[in-house]
């Protein structure tokens, strides 16, 4: 028989050949859960709509009908959308065993979250366990990830910020606790830059002093030829981690030897710049931030850090050897997006990118089985116009925490760190007419029925444009050019949450739809 709970099917696997069918509807499918489920223990059923992995440490997963995230990432507590996303995260969560290793060549590979199964046949064990007995796996793959960077539209400079997770050239209890431990660390961090080859890096959780990022801008010019990677020397004494930035001075050349800083709270850990793209004179302000550990009751540290971050912007900008507002402000954060240090930022102006360019379905971090972001990205108006694309890298987040260099003879990039790197793609103008209000969907978009939507005013004869069609999972469904002023979309089939993404002007834009 089939059973309906509020778009969820189950087939059950009968020993008859015959299939009665009966429909079970849930009026609220924010509402579904394991509960459900009771009446098929020691059963087999079929699930037919995708399950998403949502944890998979240790080998051991578990799956839902839709990704799990913190829900500061969504709201501030107390509010509809924060009630919203706890709600939906405890209301459908099943451990499952027996899951096959990804290839069979690989056995010690272990599946990433946020890949898909597409019709799971498990059995009932109880209300919140299941056997795997069969079923497709979809997207989010490490080839997927791997085969090319996030499209982050036509920029001329790429930036990253990249947490390294504890980079030390000495051994202990933080970062490697061995030369071979180090070696496998250093490896695996060199493969991700590699891969990423930004202009500028803003790097945390380096080992304070000049070795340990004398050490990685050693590599990168190594396996990046043509780039000339230098840093800022820093030997100062202080906390024993801090921040850098990294660039390549063929495209970037910063105004001064030394970056500004702030050291309220921490030291070495809140550092600012202004480059200057050498190809067009064009120039914005970098600052590189890690904020204070997420422990209890230094959430008001971090306000206090927020605060001297954008007063150190506000003062550096007016310097005369400066004269300059466009800013970026990236880093380590350790606060959700709607919570009181985000708040400083965003009250003075600042956009928050996750959300500008992907909504809810940002993230770059996991936590007990629920993704956010806690590596941010946020700028002023006057540079939001000059950015084409944003987005964390998915190289880490994702993966079992078995992959790194301290439990694994893992020699890829994945799992490199405990944070995704963050991407940024600039394409610096001036010169360009900016909205004090800018709005993150500058197209607008039609609901026309069930079955389509209409983006209108995207086409431009000129310029190529183009959209495409993601599940909140970072799954891909569609991709077509825009060839009309009104172009005509048809939505998936299946019933879920989705982001249009709209690539046009040289920018990159996004809409979120619900398919019923």
């Amino acid at each position: 028989m089939k059973t309906r709970f509020g778009g969820i099917f189950i087939a059950l696997l009968m020993c008859s050949s015959v299939f009665a069918q009966t429909h079970i509807t849930v009026d609220n499918p924010d509402t579904w859960s394991g509960e459900e489920l009771r009446p098929y223990i020691g059963q087999t059923v079929i699930f037919d709509v995708p399950m998403i992995v949502c944890g998979n440490r240790d080998g051991n997963y578990t799956v839902s009908p839709w990704r799990r995230y913190q829900p500061e990432s969504h709201g501030f507590a107390g509010t509809a959308d924060y009630r919203s996303t706890v709600r939906i995260n405890s209301s459908c969560m099943f451990g499952i065993t027996n899951v096959p290793a990804p290839k069979a060549e690989t056995k010690e590979q272990r599946h990433r979250c946020g890949e898909r199964i597409i019709g799971l046949k498990a059995k009932v064990n109880s209300t919140s366990s299941l056997t795997w007995e069969g079923g497709e796996w979809s997207g989010n793959t490490r080839a997927d990830v791997e085969n090319s960077l996030p499209d982050l539209g036509n920029y001329r400079l790429l930036v990253c910020g990249f947490n390294l997770e504890n980079y030390y050239m000495t051994w202990g209890s933080m970062g490697a606790r061995s030369y071979t431990e180090h070696q496998d660390q250093r490896a695996k961090i060199s493969k991700a830059l590699k891969k990423i080859n930004a202009d500028i890096f803003g790097l945390v959780e380096l080992q304070q002093g000049d070795e340990a990022v004398a050490e990685i801008v050693s590599d990168m010019n190594a396996n990046l030829p043509g780039r000339n990677y230098k840093y800022f020397h820093d030997s100062e004494e202080g906390t024993y981690q801090k921040v850098d930035f990294v660039y390549d001075a063929n495209t970037v050349t910063p105004i001064s030897e030394k970056p500004a800083e702030s050291n309220v709270e921490v030291q070495n850990r809140k550092k600012m710049m202004l480059f200057r793209e050498n190809a067009t004179g064009e120039k914005f302000i970098y600052s590189i931030n890690h904020f204070k550990a997420m422990n209890t009751g230094d959430e008001s540290r971090r306000v206090n850090e927020a605060k001297a971050v954008v007063d150190l912007y506000q003062q550096y900008s007016r310097n005369p050897k400066i004269r300059d507002k466009d800013v970026l402000f990236m880093g380590d954060l350790n606060c959700y997006a709607f919570t009181a240090p985000i708040k400083q930022f965003t009250d003075r102006g600042m956009i928050d990118l996750h959300r500008a360019f992907h909504n809810d379905s940002s993230y770059s971090y996991m936590f007990s089985g629920m993704a956010s972001y806690i590596d941010h990205a946020l700028c002023n108006a006057t540079l939001y116009r000059q950015i084409t694309g944003m987005s964390a890298y998915h190289i880490n987040s994702d993966e079992d925490d078995n992959y790194n260099y301290e439990r694994s003879n893992d020699q890829t990039m994945f799992r490199c760190s405990d944070h995704d790197p963050v991407l940024v793609g600039l394409k610096l103008d001036s010169t360009l007419l900016v909205d004090p209000l800018p709005s993150i969907n500058t197209f607008e978009v039609l609901t026309n029925n069930l079955n389509t939507i209409t983006i209108r005013d995207a086409y431009n004869e000129g310029k190529a444009s183009y959209y495409a069609i993601y599940t909140m999972q970072g799954g891909r469904v569609d991709l077509q050019p825009i060839t009309s002023i009104f172009q005509e979309v048809q939505l998936p089939d299946d019933p879920g949450i989705y982001v249009l993404y709209i690539y046009a002007d040289d920018q990159v834009y996004q809409h979120k739809f619900i398919v019923p």
